[in-house]
């Protein structure tokens, strides 16, 4: 499989008054890495999910981890272990990146 080039994940991200439209950067049977893209006030309610690491690309909100809410902001990275409930709230417009075993 050929690399593929994001230049600008601004060109990528879905933002939505509908809610979150995940794009899918890749996916296979080991990985999946998405660009997630929240307006101010939207969610991503609590979930249990495989192991994962987010990176904040813009904006500022909340990281939601089982019964922890954790202040992100652009330029943070946050790892959750396999199995632990997790979230997001955006305070203002939020883009990050999210990469889980599956």
């Amino acid at each position: 499989m050929a690399a593929t080039v994001y230049p600008n994940w601004r060109d990528t991200v879905r933002f939505s008054a509908d809610g979150p439209q995940p794009q899918v950067l890749l996916e296979s049977d080991k990985v999946k890495v998405v660009l997630v893209g929240l307006e101010a006030g939207q969610r991503l309610p609590l979930h249990p999910a495989p192991g994962a690491a987010y990176h904040i690309l813009e904006g500022s909100g909340w990281f939601l981890l089982n019964a922890e809410r954790i202040a992100v902001k652009a330029g943070a990275t946050v790892v959750a272990a396999d199995g632990d409930r997790r979230g997001f709230e955006a305070e203002t417009r939020l883009a990050f990146l999210g990469a889980r075993g599956v």
